[in-house]
């Protein structure tokens, strides 16, 4: 449809989620920490819970963790509202702890997604995890939100789900799972939920549950935005809505224009793009009467009104049926195409796909993106009475969180203050799109400066370091669209690819003036900034980078280039390496000129969809060239729903169009199988020597050996020290500790030696761009 869309939805309102009147149990007033146990119940006075949450996280306080700011929402509007957090789940009981909630189960696996949190990328199963007290890994299960669900289901099967959190966003149609390497159905089938609710869903979930309160029976609800639920066929809710049929791939022949009798032979030809030969080559062209002129054929209009498109709000687009795209990858990169094209709130439509056939056919309805929420509404839920610290059932025998008992994810952000959502950075490989939303949302100044202050006065430990001002991308605060129209029209899936778009405002006025005024408050040494830098915005606004690397870096930036070569760079949606040379320049600047010694560390992916063997090779050179060592590396990992994971399983371009004639859609050369991928990351870790032989075997069939050799310009030596196999890196607490498996290497090792000396011949490797550690910098 080439119409102009409906720009309707952002003009109209969405009702602000304080405005309803608050539920009766408001009276029992604020929980200090929301219960997880009946002891705790009855000392609120409570008999019952309106709504138990349960997730896959422990459950820490704290507005940077999600099920934490959907129970003070809820609890703010006058629902009680318990936790059971990591229950046991190999039966029901521990889901009854709290007794049957009144109104409805709230579900999350937990901040993370749970297979990722659990498996490497290299499908290898973690011995640690960060939301569990004392870093313990398995405490919850593989695909957790289905399993709690069918635990609360079996606990009280008359008790409404509703599942939620970011595993359920990158799930909510058929997705290709990485795990299993194949397609699975949409999480709402699998988890039988009575609604999904997808991205963040304060506003949708307030909606639902004073809804709900007042008796609506949950199938009825189904026109809540950013909800996605099951409808079987026939169902007379589903009346009214105009279906686009989108289930297959157009495959148009060429259409060949009708030749305009007028015209002489050359001109004809010029008009498709070709040549005479014979004209060309001295035959005279006919002469042509200047008075006879070509005609023009104008479109009926009555005929042209008749196609007007129907109404955005109330068509729905059938994408591939289950069925489809798990046996056809071509219809699963449509269906991929098509789910993100309908991302933006102020123009996307519904979306449905048909799972089953025959008497179990259903179909998986999803609703268009919730409306974003106002700064009015950010400052709501940040303002919230939250206690900033892990539930008291976790701590020690002294109160404490450390040591056994101590969460890494709480410690992380214990200390930082998340000032925004959203990123219309779009990068393919990542999920905030598919989560968050492209729209930015923006707490407001006072709020942020309210939360530092609150850190400082309230906050046990606190040594005058705010760890972070930032959120998904730490410099998209309070930036969008010049235009509120064009925002609601646009359907581009970044606004920073293939450059930045000419609507796109790029002041950091309102951030520079935080960071000035954070950093300038009573008690407050520094202010850190340890989000994501999008640096290729960074660049526009020099007064920021000023700021930023002056007052606001502690020694090392990290910033994520991914790549270098335009191949793979293209397949996510990052700038060239030229943005990241203008940064460069600029905190080499600003940082000289405070007389500083600060650091870049540039992060990279390897092994990501469209980046071939030279591809990676080319990046070590850079590497090498510009003198990193790459002390942590990130392998490509294909999560549910992404783009990249699209391109992963269908070896085609989403981003191009999708057609099955293989001229008109791009191919992308996929890294599969354990072998490559090592390779490269080997090439990101080209100087640690236990990747030297893969390194040489691949060169040598690459026909570059000129790159092995002991010269400044070779990539790798000739010669081969003794290796152990573990992992060598600056950061000794980053370094895999000699042990039995190293058994060769300690041999060598003269009795009463430290096992962290290194042997004579012994090559270290060093931390991206910072100076060798002292006493390393020994002759070979």
């Amino acid at each position: 449809m080439n119409a102009p869309v409906d720009v309707s939805f952002f003009a109209r309102a969405a009702k602000p989620i304080t405005s309803y009147r608050p539920y009766w149990a408001k009276r029992f007033g604020v929980a200090p920490f929301l219960p997880m146990s009946r002891t705790e119940m009855e000392r609120l006075g409570w008999d019952s819970c309106d709504i138990i949450l349960v997730t896959g996280d422990a459950y820490v306080d704290h507005p940077s963790f999600g099920m934490a700011v959907i129970g003070r929402v809820l609890e703010a509007q006058g629902f009680r509202v318990g936790i059971i957090a990591q229950p046991d789940w190999q039966s029901a009981e521990p889901f009854k702890a709290l007794g049957k909630p009144n109104l409805f189960w709230g579900v999350t696996a937990g901040n993370m997604d749970s297979m990722i949190n659990r498996y490497t990328a290299d499908r290898k199963i973690r011995s640690d995890d960060a939301y569990t007290p004392g870093d313990v890994g398995g405490k919850r299960p593989d695909r957790a939100a289905i399993v709690y669900s069918q635990r609360c289901r079996e606990a009280f099967k008359d008790v409404p789900i509703i599942l939620g959190g970011i595993e359920g966003s990158l799930r909510r149609i058929a997705h290709y799972d990485y795990w299993s390497d194949k397609v699975r159905r949409s999480i709402v089938v699998d988890a039988k939920c009575d609604l999904l609710l997808y991205g963040n869903a304060e506003r949708a979930l307030v909606e639902v549950a004073h809804r709900i309160a007042a008796r609506e029976p949950i199938a009825q609800i189904t026109d809540v935005r950013g909800t996605a639920f099951v409808r079987r066929p026939n169902d007379p809710t589903a009346e009214g809505w105009i279906e686009i049929d989108s289930t297959d791939v157009d495959m148009p022949g060429r259409v060949e224009d009708h030749i305009n009798p007028y015209l002489t032979t050359s001109e004809q030809a010029q008009a498709q793009g070709q040549t005479c030969s014979k004209e060309e080559g001295g035959s005279a062209a006919p002469e042509v009467n200047p008075a006879i002129k070509p005609l023009n054929f104008m479109p009926n209009p009555a005929l042209v009104s008749k196609r007007k498109p129907p109404a955005r709000d109330r068509s729905v687009i059938r994408l591939p049926s289950y069925e489809q795209v798990k046996s056809d990858a071509v219809l699963y990169a449509h269906a991929n195409r098509v789910l993100h094209l309908e991302t933006n709130p102020g123009n996307a439509r519904a979306l449905v796909q048909a799972h089953g056939e025959g008497s179990v056919a259903r179909d998986v309805w999803i609703n268009p993106p919730p409306i974003p929420l106002t700064t009015a509404e950010m400052d709501y839920a940040f303002d919230l009475p939250y206690a900033r610290s892990p539930h008291p059932d976790y701590a020690d025998e002294h109160g404490k969180h450390d040591g056994a008992t101590k969460i890494p994810a709480w410690e992380m952000i214990r200390f930082s203050v998340n000032i925004m959502r959203g990123c219309f950075g779009g990068c393919t490989f990542c999920s905030i799109t598919e989560h968050e939303g492209r729209i930015i949302q923006s707490r407001s100044e006072e709020s942020i400066i309210k939360e530092v202050e609150d850190i400082r006065d309230k906050v046990e430990g606190f040594t005058g370091v705010i760890s972070d001002l930032g959120g998904p991308t730490a410099n998209m605060y309070r930036l969008g669209c010049k235009s509120p129209e064009i925002e609601a029209a646009c359907r581009k899936p970044s606004c920073v690819y293939p450059g930045i778009c000419s609507n796109l405002t790029t002041d950091h006025g309102p951030l520079i003036k935080i960071y000035r005024r954070a950093r300038e408050l009573r008690g407050i040494k520094k202010v850190l900034i340890g989000s994501g830098l999008r640096y290729d915005l960074a660049v526009k606004s020099p007064e920021y980078v000023k700021e930023l690397v002056q007052h606001h870096v502690g020694g090392y930036l990290k910033i994520a280039p991914e790549h270098t070569e335009g191949g793979p760079l293209s397949k996510m949606m990052k700038p060239g390496i030229g943005s990241y040379d203008k940064f460069k320049q600029l905190f080499e600047k600003y940082s000289e000129e405070a007389g500083k010694k600060q650091f870049l560390i540039p992060y990279f992916i390897a092994a990501h969809p469209g980046t071939s063997d030279e591809d990676m090779m080319n990046l070590a050179l850079w590497l090498k060239k510009n003198g990193f060592r790459a002390d942590q590396v990130q392998t490509f990992y294909p999560s549910p729903m992404a783009t990249a994971t699209a391109m992963y399983h269908s070896n085609m371009n989403p981003l191009k169009g999708i057609s099955r004639d293989p001229e008109r859609a791009e191919r992308v050369d996929i890294v599969r199988g354990d072998k490559r991928r090592r390779l490269h990351k080997a090439f990101l870790r080209y100087h640690d020597a236990n990747n030297w032989p893969l390194l040489r075997e691949a060169l040598k069939a690459m026909g570059r050996s000129d790159l092995i050799g002991n010269g400044k310009h070779h990539l790798i030596p000739t010669f081969q020290p003794m290796t152990d196999g573990s992992y060598q890196s600056a950061r000794r607490k980053n370094s895999t500790p000699l042990g039995k498996a190293s058994e060769r290497a300690a041999a060598v090792v003269k009795p009463g030696a430290k096992a962290a000396q290194p042997r004579k011949g012994q090559l270290l490797t060093q931390h991206t761009g910072l100076p060798p550690r002292a006493g390393t910098q020994g002759k070979r």
